[in-house]
């Protein structure tokens, strides 16, 4: 998948219908939907095109449970065009392709905790599947959230030209506010998708599975929710400083298309960060909580630190490297 091209305009004038009405009203589904239902999964592709002959593979996971709907919310009234026109107009890659997946709590019997869309650069295939997502507001109550099935689907069940062709990974990027629950367990993988691995996989493992293709992250949207059951120290245990502690949900995609900036090289560092976001119309303020929020992440990659930003420099003490032998995964 991921033919087409994006049409910026197309996509604000589907957003811009979307200004009042109610969540209920721009995601409709009460039921799976089944395009993005995982059983019978084999892989979901990104390829190049004539039109894209670049491409590279984005995957948005989002916790679709209650206390994260805000931001499949977000992405679907302005945020997901703010992603991709970051990303084409301040020329960070060439070719993004974005997949939508849902992830909900597949221990506690929910509806729905696995939804996979498909890799698009359309603007219209992106919203169906972005408002295909199945919001089961459910979650809590038992510390944690099954975000592995994230991390696995995107390890094996993938394929990707830009890492088939040209040995560059693709980018997964996970939302969430609660720890996750250990690994994953083989007999949901089978409940789900027909087929699991014959035994669970833990949580380190299959992160460290799926950064062979995908530089990974989870982006926890507040400060309020950093500690809520000890979610960012958990996730720091295993990701480092790809634990991205953000100031406000509506940064999301501002911070993901500066992460990719960063990682690809095309933001030499957080002053060039600063300078290419202001460029394209972002606040000050806004600009000032992304930097913040990717400055301990930057720290971990050559050349890409703050070379005299001006953000406080209190700002990547939040994100201590992990204790007991972690490592800060940057750009593995």
């Amino acid at each position: 998948m991921g033919y087409g091209n994006y049409d910026k305009d197309a996509y604000r004038e589907i957003t811009s219908t979307r200004v009042d009405k109610p969540k209920e009203e721009i995601f409709t589904q009460r039921t799976l939907f089944g395009p993005m239902d995982p059983r019978g999964l084999k892989v979901r592709e990104s390829r190049d095109s004539d039109v894209h002959p670049n491409s590279i593979g984005i995957i948005f996971a989002l916790d679709e449970t209650g206390s994260m709907g805000d931001i499949p919310e977000l992405l679907a009234r302005k945020e997901l065009p703010t992603f991709m026109e970051t990303l084409i107009d301040g020329k960070f890659v060439a070719d993004p392709q974005v997949m939508l997946m849902g992830i909900g709590d597949a221990t506690t019997g929910e509806a729905a905790p696995l939804q996979v869309g498909q890799f698009e650069c359309e603007a219209g295939l992106m919203d169906k599947w972005l408002t295909g997502i199945f919001l089961v507001g459910q979650g809590g109550g038992n510390g944690g959230e099954s975000y592995d099935l994230a991390f696995y689907a995107a390890a094996r069940h993938t394929s990707m030209d830009c890492w088939e062709k040209r040995g560059k990974k693709g980018y997964l990027f996970v939302t969430g506010d609660e720890p996750h629950l250990g690994g994953v367990q083989a007999d949901i993988v089978t409940q789900l998708i027909g087929k699991g691995p014959k035994q669970g996989i833990g949580m380190a493992e299959i992160i460290k599975e799926a950064q062979k293709t995908f530089h990974c992250f989870f982006l926890i949207p507040d400060q309020a929710r950093r500690s809520y059951k000890g979610c960012e120290k958990v996730w720091r245990a295993v990701l480092g400083d790809n634990v991205i502690c953000m100031d406000a949900p509506q940064d999301t995609s501002v911070v993901a298309a500066t992460l990719i900036g960063l990682t690809e090289g095309t933001l030499v560092d957080l002053s060039a960060a600063r300078k290419k976001l202001a460029g394209l119309g972002k606040s000050k303020a806004q600009i000032d909580r992304v930097i913040k929020a990717v400055k301990a992440y930057a720290g971990t990659l050559p050349d890409r630190g703050s070379s005299g930003d001006d953000v406080g420099d209190d700002a990547g003490d939040e994100a201590p490297a992990p204790k007991g032998g972690g490592k800060k995964p940057g750009r593995i």
